[in-house]
């Protein structure tokens, strides 16, 4: 796959719960030329990370499920920073609360390119808003 460079230099804050899965994602995101400025794995941690460093990320890719634990509050958190969320999941999108439903949706396990795609309209969307 040829990389455009869409997410080139791009912040990316993943929230993942399944460490091999973590690994997977962020060296996808590398590979795309994206930046991977943090990762959590745990709902307190991650929403420790967004207070602290949201002028970093330009994107949220957020595991809708950590632990039985649903991501909402990150996704919220990130949100009222203006950082676009995506989210990733293996269940199918009726799983996602009403209010989330429009927000982009990668269904596990995903390519580089979905990964991409999902990303840069989670982008594009931020920057159509700075």
């Amino acid at each position: 796959m040829e990389n455009d460079n869409r997410l080139a230099g791009r912040g990316i804050f993943v929230v993942e719960d399944e460490p091999l899965v973590a690994l997977m994602i962020e060296a996808m995101i590398e590979e795309l030329g994206a930046v991977v400025i943090g990762s959590a794995r745990r709902l307190p941690d991650a929403l420790d990370f967004v207070a602290a460093r949201h002028r970093d990320i330009d994107v949220a890719l957020l595991d809708l499920n950590l632990g039985g634990i649903a991501s909402y509050d990150v996704a919220q958190a990130a949100t009222d920073q203006g950082i676009p969320v995506v989210f990733s999941t293996g269940y199918d999108d009726e799983a996602i609360s009403e209010p989330w439903r429009s927000r982009p949706l990668l269904s596990k396990p995903f390519h580089l390119a979905q990964l991409e795609d999902a990303l840069a309209l989670a982008v594009a969307a931020r920057v159509g808003r700075e």
